[in-house]
């Protein structure tokens, strides 16, 4: 019995132990650096977001990249959308790009 009871408690610390303390939050991350352009719905059909010709993200042009092409874009910006490589974590930029797949029409 003693057995099954300390298997259970190392499987719970294995499981403890491989989950991150802080996971991203891609929703808030969005809100906070995207919204002023690509509007709540990723539609860029913000003010900013017309001006400076965001593109929709859940347009087949946006979906149809890759998380590699997405992450490189949020990283080092595109044409006129700023770079948020150095404001963001990998982990915050991976979270951002698992909310822009839900924008996908």
């Amino acid at each position: 019995m003693k057995r099954h009871v300390i298997t259970a408690m190392l499987l719970c610390l294995v499981v403890v132990l491989a989950t991150p303390l802080f996971a991203a939050d891609g929703a808030a991350l969005y809100k906070t650096n995207c919204t002023t352009c690509h509007g709540p719905t990723g539609a860029g059909d913000t003010p900013a977001g017309k001006m400076m010709k965001a593109k929709p993200l859940g347009s087949a042009e946006v979906q149809k990249l890759t998380d590699a092409e997405i992450t490189t874009t949020i990283a080092n910006g595109k044409n006129k959308m700023p770079k948020f490589g150095q404001k963001l974590s990998a982990d915050d930029i991976k979270a951002l790009v698992a909310y822009v797949r839900t924008f996908k029409k």
